[in-house]
């Protein structure tokens, strides 16, 4: 008996059913399985991957995330300190600990100094990976783990995100379909958290003025790399 078994079964004993039918039980556990899709739009679907990653750029930037295109993984670490200078930022963030920034030549860059791990309060500018984006709405897919610790998506003001160009999917349903294909594929490797990010944090709720930074950064910055002919 898990935590989840306690709460589904308070609420069937306030609804007063009991355990469902065999057969009704069966339908629902295939209707889960299926993920099914919902409606998706052409505008997206019926592009080739160029053109999906085209259409995710000009959809980021209209909500106020800025987009840098490179040629090589190699010149991340470049782009970095570029934007960092640019916006009159600290050299120092916090990185995630995944494997793909590690293996980036930061060496080349020893000005920037980098602290690994989760968020905290004091933390300036984060720098993390992500498991997809969605070209439709200009939508980044990351997903919580030991190598991407949530708190770097939300605590500093300016949040950098590297993407491979690879990884731009059509849709939502795409994105939700690479995570279930990621190795470990089953509801146990499922992570704890996906947070679907599109630009910065904003809120109208004020005289329906758009504040930046009202629940997160304040600053979202994709590092888009072109990942053709890279293994």
């Amino acid at each position: 008996m898990t935590a989840r078994d306690d709460v589904l079964g308070g609420i069937r004993r306030a609804l007063g059913r009991g355990a469902l039918a065999e057969g009704a039980a069966g339908e629902l556990d295939a209707r889960v399985a299926a993920h099914r899709r919902n409606l998706i739009p052409a505008r997206a679907a019926a592009l080739d991957p160029p053109a999906r990653v085209d259409l995710f750029v000009a959809m980021a930037e209209a909500v106020q995330t800025t987009v840098a295109r490179l040629a090589s993984a190699a010149a991340v670490p470049g782009e970095v300190a570029r934007y960092l200078a640019a916006e009159n930022l600290p050299a120092e963030l916090a990185m995630a600990p995944d494997p793909t920034l590690e293996a980036l030549p930061w060496n080349e860059r020893p000005l920037v100094q980098i602290r690994r791990g989760a968020a905290t309060a004091g933390d300036a500018v984060s720098l993390t990976p992500c498991l997809a984006a969605v070209a439709e709405t200009g939508t980044l897919m990351l997903v919580s783990g030991d190598h991407t610790p949530t708190t770097l998506n939300f605590l500093p003001d300016t949040h950098i995100v590297v993407l491979r160009a690879g990884q731009v999917v059509a849709s939502y349903e795409d994105g939700w379909d690479l995570l279930r294909r990621r190795p470990g594929d089953g509801p146990a490797a499922l992570p704890r958290t996906v947070n679907f990010i599109t630009g910065p944090s904003r809120t109208g709720d004020i005289e329906q003025k758009i504040e930046l930074g009202a629940h997160g950064p304040r600053r979202l910055h994709v590092i888009l790399v072109d990942d053709a002919g890279e293994s």
